[in-house]
């Protein structure tokens, strides 16, 4: 059976490629069956991760995506890790918690020791340990570069961490962390790249406090500010040479923008399904309301924008797990991504009118998320500045 992946795909990919996309998804479908929509529904109520869920993503291997087996995992790439979201979201089972594993994973597993890798990645393929992801910073936002968040060396190797990031996802549920901070202090290094490391930290370290905000988004995972005050840092948490951390970080960050693709693309699709099926069954003057234009031409536009991203996101997937440079692609997903996910979630609204903002209805249940990827994990401006100056040529944008 053909799914939106596949089907995507199926002019730029193998029949190997098409049939291990198609395998993840089933095994998807699986899962979500087990753990449906209610139950994620009732894990925000009572404030927990989905744990249940999360082990048997573990347990079907699905957790191992994009890591080799030779380190514990499942094979393949970010191509099938953001199948997976797209799959889980298409349930109505979003998990930001993939997209900051999946992102975190890449820059350890690319450029972290072979001990480094089996120490903090391999324990994440079962579940046994969530990774989360930590760089925004409250007085640096979008502009990583001007971050202030500091290690030091100390002279056993190691380092201490001072700083703080905020909105970070999952950081109470997270066992390791891994840290963008600055080795040199930007008003020291002459380029804004420069001075730039990565680093792991085992969440339970000394020194390390959480503050939840009041963020108030339909997910399990909660946000959070993240002090660290002379956190100590072994030498094995840095990843990859001291200060030379911003390209590793842009590998992170562009599977990270294909997973939110992922995310959108899923949610999309089951926001319209949703908008579909309402408007086959209401009659107010005996016809379906789906027959009128005003509401099928909404829904039509927003599903031709799904499929647009769709392609757009697993051509970028490819390219990125071919080792070629994919910003430009990865950013227009995740662009085109959260633009469709609001034009379907609008559409779906629309079509249920008042009963849309029912909560029982579980349509404005999803706005909040969904708007939410036009902000994050990077805003759609930033987005369209990238494009406007690295492919089409012009001059910086202010």
């Amino acid at each position: 059976m053909n799914t939106p992946a596949t089907t995507a795909i199926a002019n730029t990919a193998s029949a190997a490629l098409r049939d291990r996309i198609r395998d993840v998804q089933e095994a998807a479908r699986g899962v979500t069956t087990l753990y449906p929509r209610s139950y994620i529904l009732q894990c925000i109520k009572e404030d927990r991760f989905p744990d249940e869920l999360w082990q048997k993503l573990g347990e079907f291997g699905l957790l191992g995506l994009s890591v080799p087996e030779e380190y514990g995992g499942s094979g393949g790439g970010v191509l099938e890790i953001t199948a997976l979201n797209e799959a889980l979201a298409l349930a109505g089972v979003p998990t930001l918690f993939l997209v900051v594993t999946g992102l975190g994973r890449v820059p350890i597993m690319r450029n972290g020791t072979p001990e480094q890798i089996r120490k903090f990645v391999t324990p994440t393929c079962t579940g046994e340990k969530k990774l989360c992801f930590a760089i925004t910073e409250p007085n640096a936002g979008t502009n990583s570069f001007a971050m202030t968040t500091l290690a030091t060396p100390n002279t056993d190797g190691g380092w201490t961490l001072n700083g703080q990031k905020v909105f970070i996802s999952g950081a109470r549920d997270a066992d390791y962390m891994l840290v963008i901070a600055r080795t040199t202090k930007a008003s020291e290094v002459k380029n804004r790249t420069e001075g730039i490391s990565l680093f792991v930290l085992d969440m339970k370290t000394p020194g390390i406090q959480l503050t939840q905000l009041n963020i108030q988004v339909e997910t399990a995972e909660r946000q959070y500010m993240v002090f660290f005050d002379n956190v100590k840092l072994p030498a094995d948490a840095l990843i990859g040479e001291a200060g030379k951390g911003a390209k590793l970080m842009f590998e992170g960050l562009n599977s990270e923008r294909l997973l939110a693709a992922g995310a959108a693309i899923g949610l999309g699709d089951y926001a319209l399904a949703k908008a579909v099926a309402y408007s086959k069954d209401r009659k107010p003057f005996g016809k379906p309301i789906g027959s009128y234009q005003a509401l099928q031409h909404r829904m039509a536009q927003a599903k031709a924008q799904i499929e647009a991203a769709r392609l757009m996101t697993y051509n970028a997937a490819e390219r990125f797990d071919a080792g070629e440079d994919a910003g430009a692609h990865a950013n227009m997903a995740k662009l085109l991504g959260s633009q469709a996910a609001v034009a379907a979630v609008e559409a779906a609204l629309q079509t249920h009118g008042g009963y849309g903002f029912d909560r029982d209805y579980d349509v404005v249940t999803l706005w909040p998320m969904i708007r939410l990827l036009e902000i994050a994990p990077i805003n759609n401006e930033m987005l369209l500045n990238y494009i406007g100056e690295h492919v089409l040529g012009l001059p910086k944008s202010y």
